[in-house]
């Protein structure tokens, strides 16, 4: 389960590392809301913060603090990756492992996390996000199947 979860960790983070280098190449000379279709856009946002912006700094230890702790918790999911019984487990613990990373290295290299989709309907515009942020979502979802469907069906 190791290597399954570890590989799923590094498609992660390579998409995320790609999409966002395409994103920098394409909107940072010229920032702008591209409309992909009635409720999507693509923008280019420096998240400075955690999730929806939370945490947000203009400190500049701020990225550093919030890339330990993911690098904290990374080290965490491998260890419990290493423990995972099922393929719904390593497969949700590879996203949410590779969604972190990937945000880590933004941090480590921009200050920020590169995020770029912007979802919208009624005139709420969800948080921008990105791969990263996707995967991380995935993998809890992944991860509370598991705890709660997985494991019901081997005590049955």
């Amino acid at each position: 389960m190791l290597r399954l979860g570890l590989l799923i960790a590094s498609v992660i983070v390579a998409a995320d590392q790609v999409t966002k280098w395409w994103v920098l190449a394409e909107f940072l000379d010229n920032p702008r809301v591209v409309p992909v279709t009635d409720f999507f856009n693509l923008v280019l946002v420096w998240n400075r913060g955690v999730s929806f912006g939370l945490f947000a700094s203009s400190a500049e230890w701020m990225p550093y603090i919030l890339s330990g702790l993911a690098i904290v918790i990374s080290v965490f999911l491998v260890i419990w990756l290493r423990k995972a019984e099922n393929r719904v487990l390593a497969a949700g613990l590879g996203f949410v492992l590779g969604g972190a990373v990937g945000n880590v290295i933004d941090r480590i290299w921009h200050q920020a996390v590169v995020d770029f989709l912007d979802f919208h309907a009624f005139g709420y515009h969800w948080p921008a996000f990105n791969v990263a942020d996707s995967s991380i979502f995935v993998g809890v979802a992944l991860i509370l199947y598991d705890g709660l469907f997985e494991n019901r069906q081997k005590s049955v």
